[in-house]
């Protein structure tokens, strides 16, 4: 099981009140948050591997060189220059979140220079299957593949129900395949991530396009083809949008390819540093979302 922790840390820290504090009153909604999801996860779907991956870039330098525009909306318009833009009360509790996966011995992996779904694309290719990727981005969808049984567990209203999101359920609700995603993804863009498509192609022509040629490439030789079917309209835009094609599918395909560190993906059944664990309840008050985590751990023993 892999986790987008940043995905589910925001939600938590959304979805939890901010009257959810320690001791001395600094809100940990979203520590609590996480932790009652870990604990959930693992009481449902019993995995014998965890890997919490995290967020070490979040607006890598070279899918920027790519495509300026990347996330430049979600960048702190004050700070550190390319920092990302987090409520005030949530930044501080990101280091007590690694802190805590640190003390129970859930594995915990970032790398400089790469996003989370790229450590995930890098563990979810390598991996023999079956693997869960639980992340509440439709980007990750890309790693779907039934064949080597690689889902996605996307929350719909929490991790308790969410999505499992395979082959058969994308084609079903998107016309294409999980292989095919990255191609539907930089053909429909996406605002949220500073990505601008090609114009007058939404997701339902971006999905008919793939379902007609193939693939990404085989649409855009299909655009300077006289002979391939297409609208005029359809054809200037691709062809327009030529630029911004070249540059597209690396950045919006996950890398499969970050060189990562030595790590134990064991799901650990007891804390790793009770020690530091006790010090970490005590001063933050986890109170029972720790309980929980550590009763499912225990569990699975």
């Amino acid at each position: 099981m892999l986790l987008d922790s940043a995905s589910l840390y925001f939600r938590a820290y959304f979805g939890v009140p901010e009257s959810m504090k320690s001791p001395d009153g600094i809100p940990v909604n979203a520590v609590r948050g996480l932790l009652d999801f870990i604990a959930r996860l693992v009481h449902d779907h019993r995995p014998d591997q965890l890997v919490a991956c995290m967020d070490a870039d979040w607006r890598p330098q070279w899918r920027v060189d790519l495509i300026p525009s990347y996330k430049t909306h979600r960048v702190a318009p004050e700070g550190e220059p390319g920092e990302e833009e987090v409520p005030d009360t949530l930044a501080p509790q990101v280091p007590v979140i690694e802190q805590v996966l640190d003390a129970l011995g859930i594995a915990r992996i970032g790398v400089p220079g790469y996003e989370a779904d790229d450590v995930i694309g890098t563990l979810a290719t390598r991996a023999a299957g079956p693997v869960q990727i639980v992340t509440g981005d439709r980007d990750l969808f890309q790693l779907v593949d039934d064949a080597r049984g690689v889902q996605v567990l996307y929350p719909l209203k929490g991790v308790g129900s969410p999505q499992v999101t395979t082959d058969e359920l994308l084609r079903e609700k998107y016309g294409v395949t999980g292989a095919q995603y990255a191609d539907l993804a930089a053909l429909r863009g996406d605002p949220s991530d500073g990505l601008p498509g090609v114009k007058g192609i939404g997701e339902k022509t971006a999905a008919q396009l793939i379902a007609d040629f193939g693939d990404l490439a085989a649409i855009r030789a299909a655009a300077t083809d006289p002979r391939a079917k297409l609208t005029p309209g359809r054809r200037k835009n691709l062809i327009e949008a030529g630029a911004y094609l070249d540059v597209a599918p690396k950045v919006v395909r996950v890398a499969t390819d970050v060189p990562l560190p030595a790590f134990d993906p064991a799901l650990p059944t007891e804390p790793l540093d009770p020690m530091a664990l006790e010090e970490l309840t005590t001063r933050w008050g986890l109170g029972t979302s720790l309980t929980r985590l550590l009763d499912a751990l225990a569990a699975q023993g």
